[in-house]
């Protein structure tokens, strides 16, 4: 039941502002990104070449059957957002294409959510390498999409450009070669992404546009979990102005 009032609560969200397929939901972003992707990594991220082993698998996943779970939905648009700082529109559109169950009304929301430009939803970045030991710990899913890894040990599967040279060879696999090098590291890109959407979460002007998506797309259902909750003692929407204002936590660079 609560999954059947967040999908009406997202499409409702298109329907009233339909401009979210095109525009940042919180306006107080535009200009943070480029609005051009930067080509040499959005291919490489489209194409699974990211040099980081749960990312590209499930890119070769997705083009072969046309579908991955919600959270490795989310850890590709993190990526694609954070550590390759791209404008969200061009990798929306490329996971539409890909996409069986593809329905804009949710995607959109959703994509504009996890690349943290709504201003009422808290930052989420996703370390690839931490995802790939909680989600795969065997390294069973990323050997089973990325061949050239299939004889890689288990203690460097989700760093393979920490093998050493001679163990490379050894296992048949030439990073740079047969398996690419990281395009970024991903956490000093994460922390930059992190400190710069912070800030700018900080100005006023950004906190005010908070509250006017705030008023206008969030959720006040006390029944989208399913269940009847216990009135607050503070208003939502003072609680989303309060985070939209809060300092930065440990929220992702090691904890997503």
């Amino acid at each position: 039941e609560s999954r059947l009032h967040w999908h009406c609560h997202f499409i409702q969200k298109l329907e009233s502002e339909p401009e979210i397929e095109m525009q940042n939901v919180h306006h107080g972003f535009d200009g943070v990104r480029p609005t051009e992707v930067d080509r040499e990594r959005f291919e490489r991220w489209c194409q699974g070449e990211t040099g980081f082993p749960l990312v590209d698998a499930c890119m070769k996943m997705l083009a072969a059957t046309g579908w991955i779970n919600f959270r490795m939905r989310a850890m590709l648009v993190s990526l694609s957002s954070y550590q390759l700082w791209n404008h969200w529109r061009e990798p929306a559109l490329h996971l539409a294409r890909e996409f069986l169950d593809y329905e804009p009304g949710i995607h959109y929301p959703q994509v504009q959510m996890q690349s943290g430009v709504t201003g009422i939803n808290t930052l989420r970045i996703y370390n690839p390498v931490k995802q790939a030991r909680d989600q795969d710990p065997d390294g069973t899913f990323v050997r089973r999409w990325l061949p050239a890894l299939r004889k890689v040990p288990d203690e460097f599967i989700f760093e393979p450009w920490t093998l050493p040279q001679a163990l490379q060879a050894q296992c048949g696999v030439i990073i740079g070669r047969d398996y690419p090098a990281p395009v970024v590291d991903h956490v000093a890109t994460a922390r930059q992404a992190r400190e710069t959407l912070w800030a700018l979460r900080g100005d006023a002007k950004v906190r005010e546009e908070a509250r006017r998506v705030f008023n206008k797309h969030g959720s006040r259902n006390p029944q989208r979990e399913g269940r009847v909750r216990r009135k607050r003692s503070t208003s939502a929407e003072a609680a989303a102005i309060a985070m939209a204002q809060d300092e930065p936590r440990q929220l992702s660079l090691g904890l997503e």
